[in-house]
């Protein structure tokens, strides 16, 4: 199958700064899609930034101008470098990669890590 383990989590100041990396491993054909996802105690979990294979990516309006997304295709690695970092930031960082597998490559399914947790304090 695939594995996602994510590295680099901890705590920081607020005003800080922090990055999060994720790597892929499996029986992987295509990665359409890597990205980050949150989720702070007692709420859903939500978006965080994605960036697809060609590059192009996507952030959540509150961390915009914050947080920059970078992706590796060939190392099937995803980072997330988080600047500015404020306490509502707090939470469990999760990666996901939506993949396909080398023995069905049109077939896409959504993996996830176990999440990293991420402690801002004020």
């Amino acid at each position: 199958q695939v594995q996602l383990v994510e590295s680099g989590g901890g705590l920081v100041q607020a005003g800080g700064s922090l990055r999060v990396s994720c790597v892929a491993s499996g029986f992987i054909s295509k990665i359409a899609v890597m990205g980050w996802y949150r989720q702070a105690p007692g709420k859903q979990r939500e978006l965080v930034a994605t960036a697809d294979s060609a590059g192009v990516t996507n952030y959540a309006d509150s961390v915009k101008g914050r947080f920059t997304i970078s992706r590796d295709n060939a190392k099937r690695t995803v980072a997330l470098q988080m600047n500015s970092l404020k306490p509502e930031d707090t939470a469990d960082y999760y990666c996901k990669a939506i993949v396909s597998m080398v023995w069905d490559s049109s077939h896409y399914m959504d993996y996830w890590g176990k999440g990293t947790l991420v402690t801002v304090s004020s």
